[in-house]
């Protein structure tokens, strides 16, 4: 493709370059549109974190039709007092909180108070009388506020459980990762108006897809933590998006064409490249789809919407406000920045790769060695939902969990729940066996004798854990009490009882996750080989691009086990000041994600390695001249996504805060190692093969054809 003959993306730039105004209105309506309508169908966040067909799902159910409509989480209100929790004084501010909360939307009413043995702190659970993701956020809200006005003075409230955790909000990392990213982009480009651009392509983009995120909210389960992950992959990608099509543009304009044909030439090649990079994001991202899990398809709409958003204004709003800026793009300079993408050929690039090249076999093996110490300790990976333990010091349900655990021990944080199913005229008594062998469990701290339904067709025990809620034991507990001590205990009784609670639910949400991954990364691997292959016609260079973005995810996955274990990486970079499991829905997220960006950086860096083989047949010189050619604007790409994944670390989700140090690896490897080193290196090994394709396989697959900015 050649002069200004670029198809259909040509003719788009052109037509935002002669209509430029009309598309800034266009955006610019879009986006008051959408925040000014959004507002009025906007939907609660929540998570539903039940496993249909599991037992703790079956609990819920029975709890729902026996119990009055009681669920199987509440709320924990917990109280310490020096000089008693059970005196006057203090019980009658606690009834008063007590009587305060039972009026509000979702609180059935109250269970029977525990004290500890030493007086001095004592719990009460707030029945749910529906699930905790269906309860507004208003209810918890509230809760925090009386629990706080009635605090002081001698006692202290907390509150625990679901409802609150979700009530309690956060800061928003996004305003943190567009501030560090302004910053990169300055140092790359060295001009105000060129670094804000691309900002003001994210901008938009953020506004309009955080705003259909509440939409979203109202039809299907969008999880709070959604939008954060949405923002900042939306804002990762748009600027890397626009940077690709603003420095093909520069460099167009810099060799003395005019304004319009270097926006048609920055659109039908630079936008290609978007477009097929975009689309394997949203492959990756929607391969979500493939775990069905009701949580995991909100993200992947949600982050669809944010990646969508940005790719259509990359192509559009991009180059009409470049029609304005012309040759003024480069105003504001700031002494001294700039040199980043200053240039297109990379003489460093290029004497890297040679030498690379003149030594692949040790390249490839000191490279693949990095990566595979960043992935050994995945080994020691354990999946599961963090507890109440590793929220931020000073939150609600932080104190909450450890004056429970100051009381009755850390295992009443996430009570277990024995809810059984009587056959008509049985006593709950037959449920005394039962009882006595969960109490002589090793873990095991107490047993609370059965409840018979107001029917007589149920009864419900509580048992509590000696471990914590995230703790091995506990979770080998759960599969302990279901495997063994239920079928030994009521065999011949004709009694069916399932084991259930939050603590049970994360355990069968975690074993579902972990399932259904090797699938779900069966089918983003497939498809992305897919998409390769058509575009680069080698069947050896899509699968090259596979492995090695396994590898990256991989070092991710380590780096996250690594934090996750606490001890000095944990603690004092991300603030986990113990060890905790990762939650299951992490890896999944973090695949569809890296998978989709890594997949970015082989496409920028391979249509160019194939435009120079196609233009004089060597392969060692075609990867030397494309890496030349490309790693100044990946480095600069890369350096945007490590800094907006960072940012990530601000917030006071601990998953998160894993999620943002694992996606800021896996970038910064990719665009290092994976790319600067095992790439040149393994391309070099294959020599000719990496251009093969059978005749066959070239008749049967479709073609693209990317072009790089």
């Amino acid at each position: 493709m050649s002069g200004h003959d670029h198809g259909r993306l040509g003719r788009l730039g052109a037509l935002t370059h002669r209509r430029r105004g009309r598309v800034v209105l266009a955006w610019v309506v879009a986006l008051a549109g959408v925040i000014a309508l959004a507002p009025l169908l906007k939907g609660d966040s929540n998570a539903d974190f039940s496993t249909k067909g599991s037992q703790s799902a079956r609990a819920e159910t029975v709890l729902k039709e026996h119990f009055a409509g009681r669920a199987a989480d509440n709320v924990t209100v917990v109280w310490k007092a020096d000089r008693g929790a059970q005196s006057p004084a203090i019980r009658a501010r606690v009834d008063r909180f007590v009587r305060q909360a039972e009026r509000l939307e979702g609180i059935a009413g109250a269970d029977a108070v525990r004290v500890s043995r030493d007086g001095r702190i004592a719990t009460q659970d707030l029945e749910l009388d529906r699930r905790p993701v269906d309860i507004p956020n208003s209810t918890g809200k509230t809760m925090i506020d009386l629990a706080n006005k009635a605090s002081g003075n001698g006692l202290t409230i907390a509150l625990g459980g679901f409802t609150i955790r979700n009530a309690e909000g956060g800061g928003s990392p996004e305003g943190v990762g567009l501030f560090a990213a302004a910053i990169v982009l300055l140092i790359a480009f060295g001009s105000v108006v060129a670094a804000g651009l691309p900002l003001a392509v994210a901008l938009f983009g953020l506004g309009i897809s955080a705003s259909l995120i509440g939409v979203l909210a109202a039809v299907m389960d969008v999880p709070d933590f959604a939008p954060a992950v949405a923002g900042l992959l939306g804002i990762g990608v748009g600027i890397d998006y626009a940077l690709l099509v603003l420095t093909r543009f520069r460099a167009t304009l810099n060799g003395g064409t005019d304004v319009g044909p270097a926006i048609v030439e920055a659109v039908g090649t630079a936008g290609r490249s978007v477009l097929i990079a975009g689309t394997t994001v949203l492959i990756s991202v929607l391969g979500l789809f493939l775990m069905n899990v009701s949580y995991l398809r909100g993200v992947a709409v949600s982050a669809s919407l944010a990646v969508l958003t940005v790719m259509i204004a990359a192509v559009t709003l991009l180059p009409a406000l470049l029609s304005y800026a012309g040759p003024r793009v480069n105003k504001w300079r700031i002494p001294g920045l700039g040199r980043a993408l200053h240039s297109d050929h990379a003489t460093p690039a290029t004497r890297w790769s040679m030498a690379i090249q003149r030594r692949p076999w040790a390249a490839a093996i000191a490279g693949s060695a990095i990566v595979l110490a960043l992935a050994a300790p995945v080994l020691g990976l354990r999946l599961g939902f963090p507890d109440e333990g590793n929220d931020k010091a000073g939150t609600p349900t932080r104190t909450a969990y450890d004056l429970v655990a100051e009381g009755f021990g850390p295992g009443a944080n996430g009570p277990l729940l024995l809810v059984a199913e009587l056959p008509r005229g049985t006593s709950p008594q037959v449920l005394d066996p039962l009882a006595r062998a969960a109490r002589a469990d090793r873990d095991v701290a107490f047993v609370t004798p059965a409840r018979p339904s107001p029917d007589g067709r149920a009864a419900v025990m509580t048992v509590a854990p000696r471990s914590s809620p995230q703790d091995a034991s506990t979770t080998a507990l759960v599969r302990r009490l279901r495997s063994d001590v239920l079928p030994s205990t009521l065999a011949g009784t004709g009694v069916t009882v399932s084991v259930g609670g939050t603590t049970a639910a994360f355990v069968d949400q975690s074993d579902l996750v972990s399932s259904r991954l090797p699938l779900f990364i069966a089918g983003v691997v497939g498809l992305s080989f897919l998409l390769l292959l058509s575009a680069f016609r080698s069947p050896l260079i899509a699968l090259k691009a596979g492995v090695m973005n396994v590898l990256s995810v991989a070092a991710a996955y380590g780096v996250i086990t690594l934090f996750a274990g606490g001890g000095w990486f944990g603690a004092e970079l991300l603030g986990i000041d113990r060890a905790t499991p990762v939650a299951p829905f992490i890896p999944v997220m973090m695949f569809a994600i890296l998978f989709g960006l890594s997949m970015d950086y082989e496409v920028f860096l391979l249509s160019r390695v194939r435009e120079e083989y196609l233009r004089h047949g060597d392969t060692t010189r075609a990867v030397s001249e494309g890496l030349a050619k490309t790693a100044r604007v990946i480095t600069a790409a890369a350096a945007i996504m490590v800094v907006v994944f960072l940012a990530f670390v601000t917030s006071d989700e601990i998953f998160l805060k894993l999620m943002g140090i694992g996606m800021a690896t896996a970038v910064l490897v990719d665009a290092t190692i994976i790319r600067m080193v095992l790439v040149p290196a393994v391309m070099q090994l294959m020599g000719r093969a990496n251009w093969w394709m059978p005749r066959w396989l070239d008749r049967a697959v479709p073609r693209l054809a990317p072009e790089m900015p």
